[in-house]
């Protein structure tokens, strides 16, 4: 099953989302408009969007409130890859050119900033207390993993533990934060909160996960930027970690370590994708995926809890 099928339901909401998040470009200063229009034409999957709008059908559908806050959390998203794109200097996202390749550094900073800020406008204007302090805290527990990851760089000694801790705060976060805000605004009760809160978790983490083999197994077509981006930037995913806890004594990896040569790096996609390494990384992901479904067994049976539990297993068979 594809996206569009699992949307279905949410179409003509999701189409407001876009339009709310068209209209964030609608700016008087005209280099923050032509920024803004660049970013949000690069469209990405809408996941965390859809997420909301599928948690709010449970109890109560405000769809004013679940628009904004859709949106914000859309906007937040877009916000950490602008930076991430500055922090780590790449040059290319979903087959464009970065912010900061085409503008500089500077404009890039400052634009994810007008996000964040349009991000905090959007919460707010819910008047929903909870889901302001959530999205406050999400942005911190980003940023916070962000710099802890940046800490363990070129480190060979990162581990599994790292890395779970790393993709929990970047990724999961905000896909379990997606979830429970949506939750919130249809003043769900809090068993059903919970619940979502924790299908949001896990589906995230096996969403990056997913991504992560795709780093090794994907084409530069499929992803939209070069494969092995993460090696050359000495983070070990899933993947590497694994094949290194399988094969301690191949050097390969410690020498993209010490001088990301870029035949070192296809030298070690290529070992990695051979060996049974990729199917342990997708066996875990479909783990956490599985454990995303269970999650909603205590909601009501409303069509929203078949297309999350579709969703879940998209996540695991994607290939981009």
């Amino acid at each position: 099953m594809e996206l569009d099928t699992i949307y279905q339901p949410i179409q003509e909401d999701l189409q407001k989302v876009e339009e709310s998040l068209v209209s964030v470009a609608d700016v008087d200063i005209p280099v923050l408009k032509k920024l803004l229009d660049y970013i949000i034409k690069t469209s990405g999957k809408r996941v965390r969007p859809a997420l909301t709008l599928f948690s709010g059908k449970f109890y109560d559908y405000d769809l004013g409130s679940l628009i904004r806050v859709a949106t914000a959390m859309e906007l937040l998203h877009t916000a950490t890859l602008v930076h991430d794109d500055v922090v780590d200097n790449s040059l290319q996202r979903r087959g464009k050119a970065t912010v900061n390749r085409l503008w500089g550094d500077t404009s890039a900073v400052l634009v994810g900033d007008y996000l964040l800020g349009k991000c905090a406008e959007l919460t707010a204007e819910t008047e929903n207390i909870e889901v302001m302090k959530l999205f406050s805290n999400t942005a911190m527990v980003i940023s916070s993993g962000e710099l802890r990851q940046k800490g363990l760089s070129f480190d060979g000694k990162q581990n599994r533990d790292d890395y779970y801790r790393w993709i929990a705060a970047k990724t999961a976060s905000l896909f379990s934060a997606a979830a429970e805000a949506g939750a919130i605004l249809a003043n769900s009760p809090e068993e059903a909160i919970q619940a979502l809160r924790d299908y949001g978790y896990n589906l995230g983490m096996a969403f990056q996960v997913v991504d992560d083999v795709l780093d090794f197994t994907g084409n530069e077509v499929e992803l939209g930027k070069l494969p092995g981006s993460d090696l050359s930037q000495g983070v070990l995913t899933l993947p590497t970690i694994i094949f290194l806890e399988r094969y301690p004594n191949d050097d390969t990896v410690k020498k993209i370590l010490e001088s990301e040569i870029a035949e070192h790096i296809e030298l070690a996609r290529g070992k990695i994708c051979q060996s049974t390494v990729i199917q342990d990384c997708v066996d875990i992901a479909r783990n956490f995926s599985l454990q995303a479904c269970q999650a909603l067994e205590i909601l009501p049976d409303k069509f929203p809890r078949s297309h999350l539990v579709d969703l879940a297993h998209y996540v695991v068979r994607r290939k981009g």
